[in-house]
């Protein structure tokens, strides 16, 4: 499977980016994608997660309100669009796969397929 991210970019504190993730090469109904992000000096972060199936998604506490992820199973694409963005969300954003996942998962050990990043700069 493989996975394209794209989308990043540079925002003002309070404004938004949408976020997407273009998998291919799977057939996903058993998967789960996920965003993770990793700032300078610190470990890579779940951030969202969101099954195939569309049925379940799943958040860290510090983006639920501001974060919304989202699949097109049409266009195989996840989004994840981010509101009220804050210095704090400053890093590399990337996707990743499990692909025959029971339940979302929020350790980055559990993804066995990754996207490149893609850079993400809040800042005024």
């Amino acid at each position: 499977v493989q996975l394209q991210a794209s989308g990043g970019g540079l925002v003002q504190p309070g404004g938004s980016l949408r976020l997407s993730c273009a998998v291919s090469g799977h057939a996903f109904s058993r998967s789960v994608v996920a965003w993770f992000r990793r700032a300078p000096g610190k470990d890579r972060e779940f951030v969202a997660g969101i099954k195939w199936t569309g049925d379940s998604s799943l958040y860290t506490d510090s983006v639920k309100g501001r974060f919304a992820i989202s699949r097109d199973s049409a266009k195989n694409t996840v989004y994840l669009q981010m509101n009220n963005l804050k210095p704090e969300d400053t890093a590399v954003y990337s996707c990743a796969a499990d692909l025959a996942a029971a339940r979302i998962m929020t350790h980055p050990g559990a993804y066995t397929s990754w996207g490149q990043g893609t850079q993400v700069t809040v800042s005024s």
